[in-house]
């Protein structure tokens, strides 16, 4: 037994295999010492997405300033209102997004829409190499504004999607090497997507990680979960 004094929260910080939770501290901006690596999240598990946004939140959580581009989601106002992922990176200082405008999968699937896809694929490239170039002009070894815009520079920039979009043949091999030839040193680049192997860009990665499906409850009809998939 313990003493009225002790309250519930001391005793979980004393207990040895209890989890304690630290107290948040206001970010501040920072700027990275080791950036500058390409990591590439491939395969047909689900998961690439997922980390991508997940490294971006540690990231901003450093008070590194943070940028994701999709080049396959979004789109409708009703995507845009029940994806979580948008309003936890909303709530993260120094983490932004935005995408390209694509959805209707069926609409690529039976080629009904592939001008409208590519299309909106190479407006996503070249909002990408505006982001690139942004972050040449920038000094990314200072820390950068947390609620600035991502023209004006970004330690880390994630490029949702590039690969399934060059997989589905709405962009070229040859425009992503050329965004990645195009990054200056210091910034660290994601790509990720493609269910096929993206081998061309081997040479220019640091990592490359494959996310395989061993099972997935949509092979047996399970629909997308919203708090899980979106």
């Amino acid at each position: 037994m313990t003493d009225d004094t002790t309250s519930k929260d001391e005793l979980r910080k004393n207990t040895p295999g209890r989890g304690v939770t630290p107290e948040a501290r206001t970010i501040e901006p920072s700027a990275p010492e080791e950036f500058g690596l390409v990591q590439v999240w491939w395969g047909d598990g689900k998961g690439k997405t997922t980390a991508a946004m997940g490294m971006g939140f540690r990231a901003a959580g450093h008070g590194f300033r943070v940028h994701m581009l999709q080049f396959m989601k979004g789109g409708a106002d009703s995507v845009d209102a029940v994806r979580g992922e948008y309003n936890a990176v909303a709530a993260m200082p120094g983490f932004s997004y935005e995408n390209t405008g694509h959805y209707g999968w069926h609409g690529l699937r039976d080629g009904s829409d592939d001008d409208d896809h590519r299309a909106k694929a190479r407006g996503g490239l070249e909002r990408a190499q505006e982001l690139v170039a942004a972050a040449n002009d920038a000094d990314l070894d200072s820390p950068l504004p947390l609620d600035g815009p991502p023209e004006d520079g970004v330690h880390l920039l994630v490029l949702d999607e590039v690969l399934y979009a060059v997989d589905q043949g709405l962009l070229d091999e040859a425009d992503v090497l050329a965004l990645v030839d195009a990054k200056p040193e210091n910034l660290e680049l994601v790509l990720t997507g493609s269910h096929t192997e993206p081998e061309y860009v081997y040479d220019a990665a640091d990592l490359v990680t494959r996310v395989g499906k061993e099972k997935h409850p949509i092979d047996a009809g399970q629909r997308a979960r919203r708090g899980t998939e979106y």
